[in-house]
């Protein structure tokens, strides 16, 4: 588990009350750009050390710092992080090569794509 994780698991997410118990193996996350109601998910704890997965984290360090009561926090948009989410899941190999801030850009564009073609129609 990297420095980051270990960082914000031990500083930060010391408890997030449930009403459902989690597997063992899984974990609370939060997802939620700045202005954005959160979203919380449930994800397998071997996430947690995939690089892209701990540039998220590293990216909601800056708004979160390292201590909060609750689960790990990460802020960005929801549809980005379901998008990452799956590419996480895909049996890709090149997901592990990846960089978050060319997933980014890609998923921007085609979120514009998709805008215009939406306003086109």
């Amino acid at each position: 588990m990297s420095t980051l994780v270990k960082k914000l698991l031990f500083c930060g997410a010391k408890s997030f009350p449930s009403d459902v118990e989690l597997p063992e193996g899984h974990i609370w996350v939060c997802v939620g750009a700045e202005n954005e109601e959160t979203q919380r998910f449930e994800l397998e704890t071997n996430y947690l050390n995939h690089p892209l997965f701990e540039d998220l984290l590293r990216l909601s360090v800056q708004e979160f710092g390292y201590s909060y009561a609750g689960a790990l926090r990460i802020s960005c948009d929801i549809d980005f992080f379901l998008h990452v989410l799956h590419l996480l899941r895909s049996s890709n190999p090149r997901v592990h090569y990846m960089e978050l801030n060319d997933i980014m850009d890609s998923f921007n564009a085609g979120s514009r794509q998709r805008e215009i073609g939406y306003h086109h129609k």
